[in-house]
């Protein structure tokens, strides 16, 4: 059997260090599970993925343990077992054409940066299996980027400095990196000075080029688009880093411009500590089919008054570290307001215009976006949506969208979504957000092509029109854990393999029914939540799937509607140890306000811990790698009782 995926690509990227058992061969059967490529993926700061391809097991019983210690230690922790996959349809006319291929995928999280470790992955099948069955790997996580400590510094002064300058100085950013800056027609003829391992330390001041000035100033040299281009290549070892030198405030102001800083043909850039502001773009970094960058850093840094922060939608962009961060969108900071649905439409303002559209949109594999905090713009975080991946089903590996994780960002009074985690392939992990204010639906994947998404630990308060969770586009994959949800979850079209566990989901009354769901498959599960029903509704949870196929794709679901969980577990087998709640379960939630929509509430306000006195408290079910912390059996919702989660940008 060939398998799509060529271990060859991962030259470099992990060890395989040897096939433990070789079980031998079996008597041929369609349940015989058949182990085949095990393929490992880009390592993040703290997480490592991998998609273990399989034949056989047409009665999806196979499983894969996972476990994984640092290099040289004694004691092996467990992980989530790996997602089984297979079969699934992410068809959406002509944007998606997928079926995913019998495998496995899955995740080792919140690692040490920059870490050895071994990871020993065990697959086992009642009915039997076949080939080598336990592998045992070897995988470094990446460490944080940082600037090279022997490569030359160049500074820059603002213009009409007058103060001792350190040498060798100029008098732009420009004209610092290449070897020259010209406002006129030499504009062009200049090359990069720079080379890996260089810094420009640049020092206090405004930064803006009048780029209608033609032939002025020897240090306007962005003429007419007012873009600086950047065309150089770091390496992942030596990056080319643009830093504050720490003496003041370092601005970058595009004046209104369309793009500040285009970095499309720019490898391993690196940004710390500085402000861009006034643009429509500031960082560009790639678009879909034509080229891009990889490598890129931006830390500790502001992004203000701008209609996108950093955008790439290129196949092959990797490893971005995109952290510590502020962006600030340019819509209305005094209310919220949507752009679709009867919520907003009767109000003044309705439609909500496309100011800002974004503050961080990226595609590919191996980016890490953490830590930052977004306000005022019509998406938060984004994985590009995309279509099909290149050339798909047979995408090279370094255009294979997998293995991103955003986690512990602050993002509030956006128009639409918080967090999309669209377009992705395998293992994609949302951890720890906090997702305050949300015009429609805060998490979304639209859609996930076969998973796993991880949607872990996240808090969601105020979504007053969509709900906590837009799954749409036919998605599948989506395992949602440990979460803490005011407001619905419900339906926006049908999914496959979706698995709800450990979750607070709290009836904030934007809609009847707190809980419901539309499968494709049957094999999508639910259980050990807590629902705060909204009162008086006459429709509590709701189902509709096809209870007689395993995978209904074309056939008539069937919907079923339900009073009250005992009801629903009793009918669906689902949730049969899922509690009620309300909101005196935490020390200080309260309901949003129905009555103004519009209203920003303020996350420190509230305090998402469980009282003592809870249900919630030692309601949950252990899951491997996510609630390892836990004293006795583990909380519901993304809490547990008496620990904390930072979310925004960490104070040195």
């Amino acid at each position: 059997m060939v398998f799509p995926r060529k271990m060859s690509a991962l030259l470099g990227v992990a060890t395989a260090l040897v096939g433990l058992m070789s079980e031998p061969a079996l008597a041929e059967g369609a349940n015989v599970i058949v182990a085949g490529e095990l393929v490992i993926e880009p390592a993040t700061l703290t997480a490592l993925g991998f998609e273990w391809y399989v034949s056989g097991d047409e009665n999806r019983n196979g499983t894969v343990h996972v476990e994984y210690r640092k290099s040289g230690a004694s004691q092996w922790q467990t992980a989530l077992p790996m997602l089984r996959l297979g079969g699934e349809e992410i068809r959406q006319g002509a944007s998606f054409q997928i079926v995913t291929p019998n495998m496995f995928a899955g995740s080792v999280m919140d690692l040490d940066e920059g870490t050895l470790y071994e990871v020993r992955l065990r697959l086992t099948d009642p009915d039997g299996a076949d080939g080598i069955v336990e592998r045992l790997v070897e995988v470094r996580t990446r460490p944080e980027p940082t600037p090279a400590q022997d490569g030359r510094v160049f500074h820059v002064y603002p213009p009409g400095f007058t103060g001792e300058k350190q040498e060798p100085s100029f008098s732009s950013l420009l004209e610092a990196y290449n070897t020259g800056a010209n406002g006129a027609d030499w504009s062009n003829s200049f090359v990069p000075r720079v080379r890996p391992g260089d810094t420009i330390l640049v020092h206090a001041g405004t930064y803006a080029d009048d780029r209608f000035a033609y032939a002025g100033r020897r240090e306007a040299s962005t003429l007419f688009d007012g873009t600086m281009y950047l065309t150089a290549k770091g390496t992942e070892e030596r990056p080319i880093a643009i830093r504050s030198a720490g003496d003041g405030e370092v601005i970058f102001d595009g004046r209104g411009n369309h793009v500040l800083f285009n970095l499309e043909a720019a490898d391993h850039h690196y940004f710390e500590g500085i402000t861009v502001r006034n643009t429509d773009v500031a960082f560009q970094l790639g678009r879909k089919r034509i080229g891009g960058a990889v490598g890129f850093t931006l830390k500790k840094s502001r992004v203000e008054n701008v209609g996108r922060g950093v955008s790439t939608d290129w196949g092959g962009a990797r490893n971005f570290y995109i952290a510590d961060n502020e962006f600030i969108g340019r819509n209305d900071q005094s209310r919220l307001m949507g752009w679709i649905g009867k919520t907003w439409s009767d109000l003044p303002g309705y439609p909500q215009p496309l100011l800002s559209e974004y503050a961080v949109k990226v595609f590919g594999s191996g980016h890490v976006i953490a830590y930052n905090r977004v306000a005022f713009f019509h998406d938060g975080i984004d994985h590009a949506t995309y279509g099909d991946p290149d050339d798909w089903p047979n995408t090279p590996r370094d255009r294979m969208p997998v293995a991103n994780d955003i986690y512990n960002n602050d993002i509030t009074a956006v128009d639409d979504n918080c967090i999309e985690a669209d377009g992705v392939l395998y293992n994609i992990r949302v951890l720890r957000n906090r997702c305050f204010n949300h015009a429609h639906r805060a998490l979304s994947t639209q859609p996930a092509l076969g998973g796993p998404v991880y949607f872990i630990r996240n808090i969601v308060y105020n979504a007053p029109e969509g709900g906590a969770l837009k799954l749409t586009g036919h998605s599948s994959g989506v395992l949602v854990y440990n979460n803490t949800f005011v407001s619905e979850v419900r339906p926006m079209g049908p999914t496959s393999n979706v698995h709800f566990r450990n979750n607070l989901i709290l009836g904030q009354g934007a809609w009847p029914t707190v809980f419901g769901t539309e499968d494709f498959t049957s094999y999508s599960s639910s259980d050990y939540n807590g629902f705060r029903p909204n009162p008086g509704a006459q429709v509590a949870f709701s189902m509709t799937y096809d209870p007689k196929i395993v995978r209904a794709y074309d056939g008539v679901r069937q919907a079923f509607e339900f009073a009250d969980l005992k009801d629903y577990a009793l009918a669906t087998g689902r949730d049969k140890e899922s509690i009620i709640v309300d909101y005196d379960d935490f020390e200080r939630v309260p309901a949003p306000d129905q009555s103004d929509p519009t209203i920003l509430y303020d996350p420190a306000e509230f305090d998402f811990s469980l009282r003592k006195s809870s249900a919630a408290v030692d309601a949950g079910v252990h899951l491997p790698n996510v609630t390892d912390d836990a004293v006795g059996r583990p909380d519901l919702g993304a809490l547990e009782r008496g620990q904390t989660i930072h979310f925004g940008p960490r104070v040195p």
